[in-house]
């Protein structure tokens, strides 16, 4: 069973950065997406950032990137954590971030991305907040 646990959200200030982590066990797949998305009050969740699991390609939401970079690292065969660094962060940046894993059967993983993350696995969510 695939467990997803996400860690690093905080308090910060506009302009600052938090890296966000998020550990991805028990999978059985050796192709898979792994991505970032958030869900701010009264708005719909949004793709952040994908990664592309053995094709090397990530992918960003316009609002992010040259800001966002999404990186993962594999601790052994069946764990994987997986980073989001955010940079020069803004008010709008404000959301519940959440880790989610994907085996794209359906969607390559950018696609994925753009759809909101569907047919995936979740984190529970760590608050992201962003004061001017």
């Amino acid at each position: 069973q695939v467990q997803v646990v996400e860690s690093g959200g905080d308090s910060v200030q506009a302009g600052g950065a938090l890296r966000l982590s998020c550990v991805v066990s028990g999978y059985t797949s050796r192709n898979y997406c792994l991505g970032w998305f958030r869900q701010a009050p009264g708005k719909e969740r949004e793709g952040v950032a994908s990664i592309g699991t053995g094709l090397g390609n990530s992918h960003y939401t316009d609002s992010v990137k040259d800001r966002f970079t999404i990186s993962d690292i594999s601790q052994d065969n069946a764990k994987k954590t997986v980073y989001l660094q955010m940079n020069s962060l803004k008010p709008e940046d404000t959301a519940v971030y959440y880790c989610a894993y994907y085996v794209p059967v359906r969607w390559a993983c950018g696609a994925w991305l753009t759809r909101a993350g569907p047919g995936s696995n979740w984190g529970q969510g760590t608050q992201v907040t962003v004061s001017s």
